[in-house]
């Protein structure tokens, strides 16, 4: 788990964005490379198997795309089939950036262990899907789960079917068999060692007063987790501000061109900022260093010269004491710190002093 605060991982998330389309897609990837993100992310799922013909539109969805048209028609469309993921892993590979991707149902589980992902990214809307967490938690591989519009209770419950599943037990599956997973030192060490929590607001785009930074705090002390930030606001400040906290994790939707039709181009980067957010990310944490307070190697060139050290104010005589009218800090600090300027009181000048002349030691 030592390894995953290194660095930032930087997730830069593709989603639906290629609106269908796989040459949109594939360049998608191009610009995370470019970007020098870690991960770009897509979403994998049969909208069939996810959505129903009832589910109504999101508010912002109906606001940017046809108000007329369903839910799962919408996603329908937005749909990449098996042929597209192969190309997207592969020019992924290609290009030395990890290929990612959130699956909505069962079978799009199948289709990315086939393809041979690293992990699996579990979106906000299932983690109260618990057949779905727990096919995902049966691959045994490290998952990233994002907490949007959950309650501390429903994250807690959605790591107990996390913790069962990587633990192996074939019981048949209950809350009861999920909170004993949870609280066992077998289930917490599999958690430990393959999950990391994303807070996230899940609203397009999210209000800054709604984001709630501090909430990553809450679960990294409840949890003994990685926590990071999947950050659907304007800009990248949430995101930058989120890495100065700790976060392990950022992911940021990110689009060719902010005014395309899709539902959500407009609360996405362009390339410009997205390689701004990396770049950004990467100096916060070579700023943030290692947290001992002491001069930097940079810095120590400067000391003499911006600190003072004690000097005559006036000419002086030997043996005449050093007194507040004769003796005064000037830089540089190359001499006695102005520190022991009490010390030095009523002490006797051993030779003759010139103006701002050091002096020396009593």
């Amino acid at each position: 788990m030592s390894e995953r605060h290194q660095q930032t991982l930087i997730i830069a998330e593709a989603g639906v964005n290629h609106n269908g389309s796989p040459n949109l897609a594939l360049q998608l990837v191009e610009i995370a490379a470019k970007a020098k993100a870690d991960i770009v992310k897509f979403q994998t799922f049969k909208a069939n198997r996810v959505i129903s013909r009832y589910a109504p539109k999101a508010e912002y969805q109906t606001l940017t795309t046809d108000a007329r048209e369903s839910q799962l028609d919408m996603v329908r469309k937005l749909e990449l089939d098996e042929e597209t993921h192969q190309k997207l892993f592969k020019r992924c590979t290609e290009l030395g950036i990890e290929f990612l991707s959130t699956p909505f149902d069962e079978e799009s589980v199948d289709l990315l262990v086939k393809l041979g992902v690293k992990r699996i990214k579990i979106p906000s809307g299932e983690i109260t899907n618990g057949p779905l967490l727990l096919k995902i938690a049966r691959t045994g591989l490290p998952v990233i789960i994002s907490t949007g519009m959950a309650t501390l209770p429903e994250v807690e419950e959605a790591l107990g079917v996390l913790a069962f599943g990587y633990s192996n037990r074939r019981e048949p599956p209950s809350r009861d068999l999920f909170r004993d997973a949870l609280a066992t030192g077998a289930g917490q060490a599999h958690l430990a060692a393959k999950v990391t929590l994303m807070h996230c607001t899940t609203e397009y785009p999210a209000p800054f007063e709604d984001v709630n930074l501090r909430a990553m705090d809450t679960m990294r002390e409840a949890y003994g987790l990685p926590v990071g930030l999947s950050d659907h606001t304007t800009g990248i400040t949430a995101s930058l501000a989120a890495v100065a906290r700790g976060a392990a994790v950022i992911e940021k939707h990110f689009t060719t061109d902010k005014f395309l039709p899709g539902p959500d181009h407009k609360a996405s980067l362009d390339p410009q900022e997205l390689a701004a957010l990396v770049s950004g990310i990467r100096q916060i944490e070579v700023a943030l260093g290692t947290g001992a307070k002491q001069p930097a190697p940079s810095e120590r060139k400067n000391i003499a010269i911006a600190r003072k050290s004690l000097v005559a104010a006036v000419p002086i005589k030997a043996g005449e004491p050093f007194t507040p009218e004769n003796i005064t800090a000037k830089r540089p600090g190359t001499g006695i710190s102005p520190m022991d300027y009490w010390a030095s009181l009523g002490h006797p000048a051993h030779h003759d002093y010139d103006t701002d002349e050091p002096i020396g030691a009593p």
